[in-house]
């Protein structure tokens, strides 16, 4: 009895068709043949029905998965994270005297003709200053690390390339690192506001950082260690009463330990370790780190981000070990050993030290000269 309701399903049945009440993804049915199936029924009279329908189903569905892949129309969203190390490996080997920082006239004339090798390292000390740096200042920075040291301050001044694949992947790993989405995004959009930039393009609010600024975000979220404290640091940033921009935020981080790096403040630390921007990402997230701390427990808000933000450039030039210490502890879950303890306020030799620092976006930054100091 062919037909019979007790006949063997054939496997290419099963193959073509989902079993009740499943159904297939779309990718499924492209890899199975069923959409190209109904599509060739086109020849027959009911089939041209359907074709055209499933055309039309067919086009709608490409167009759903170009947006979803984000950055304008192009497959970028749709390219897979890029670690740091690989990130790291692409401006080792670029040409970063193409690179321009997009910060005004100023800047700009700063940084045009800028070779890897001139870029200078540490600030300038000069009479009285170089004599006490001399006699009881940090240790120089051993010859052999001079050049990772310049490749840092050479990425502060790289912009954010639109044309540049990698940079674009360093943007939307972040994206998706941070809000646990599996889709891209749009390169611009309101979307980067609630991930703590300015406006609708992060490429503004680089000004100071640069590429820097971005890439210790990236070490931030992409490093298994970290992660937890930079989910945890961006979900207290969403707060009702305690957010803070989480990006310009971690943009300022980045600006005091760069600055620490330049005035020499982390030379013992990195030639104890014989690296550079290892130790500049571990501080970063250590000084984050006790930005957390503090802004949770005493309930802090924007309007007193100056004030710790300075606290927190004392913290980097003059406790960075301690600051390290806190970082490891941290990441190896050792609460006895962990450094939970409040800044302490700055001393009273400092005139400006009670001065409440106003929390500017990094747009509004000038870039420094070289030498010189300005309030975070």
């Amino acid at each position: 009895m062919s037909g019979g309701a007790g006949a063997p399903e054939r496997p290419e049945e099963r193959q073509r068709f989902p079993p009740p009440g499943k159904s297939f993804p779309i990718s499924a049915l492209r890899q199975n043949g069923l959409l190209q199936a109904l599509v060739r029924g086109a020849e027959q009279a009911v089939g041209a029905e359907i074709s055209e329908e499933l055309q039309r189903a067919q086009e709608e569905w490409e167009a759903v998965e170009e947006i979803q892949s984000g950055l304008g129309g192009t497959s970028a969203g749709a390219a897979p994270p890029i670690s740091f190390n690989e990130a790291l490996q692409y401006f080792q080997t670029a040409d970063l005297a193409e690179c321009r920082v997009r910060a005004g006239p100023r800047a700009l004339a700063l940084s045009r003709g800028v070779v890897l090798k001139k870029v200078r390292a540490t600030a300038r000390r000069r009479g009285l200053a170089a004599l006490v740096r001399f006699l009881f200042g940090p240790p120089r920075l051993q010859p052999q690390l001079q050049g990772e040291r310049e490749l840092a301050l050479a990425m502060a001044q790289c912009g954010l390339d639109d044309n540049e694949r990698v940079h674009m992947r360093i943007l939307q790993t972040i994206y998706k690192k941070l809000t646990r989405s599996r889709l891209g995004c749009p390169r611009y959009g309101t979307h980067w506001e609630e991930l703590g930039f300015q406006g609708t393009d992060p490429g503004t609010d680089l000004r100071g950082t640069g590429m820097l600024g971005l890439m210790q975000i990236l070490y931030f979220v992409m490093d298994s260690r970290t992660l937890p404290l930079a989910r945890e640091i961006f979900q207290l940033s969403q707060h009702e009463t305690q957010n803070f921009p989480f990006c310009i935020m971690s943009v300022n981080i980045t600006r005091i330990v760069l600055r620490a790096l330049r005035e020499e403040h982390l030379s013992r630390e990195c030639n104890r370790r014989q690296q550079v921007i290892a130790v500049l990402n571990d501080l970063y997230a250590a000084a984050f780190l006790r930005l957390y701390r503090v802004w949770k427990r005493q309930r802090k808000t924007v309007a007193d981000s100056g004030f710790l933000l300075k606290e927190l450039e004392l913290s980097t030039k003059k406790k960075p070990k301690q600051l390290l210490k806190s970082l490891e502890a941290y990441v190896n879950r050792n609460p006895a050993a962990d450094d939970l303890r409040q800044p302490s306020p700055p001393s009273g030799g400092d005139s400006r030290a009670g001065e409440e620092i106003p929390f500017t976006g990094v747009c509004d930054l000038q870039l420094e000269a070289e030498g010189e100091t300005r309030p975070i």
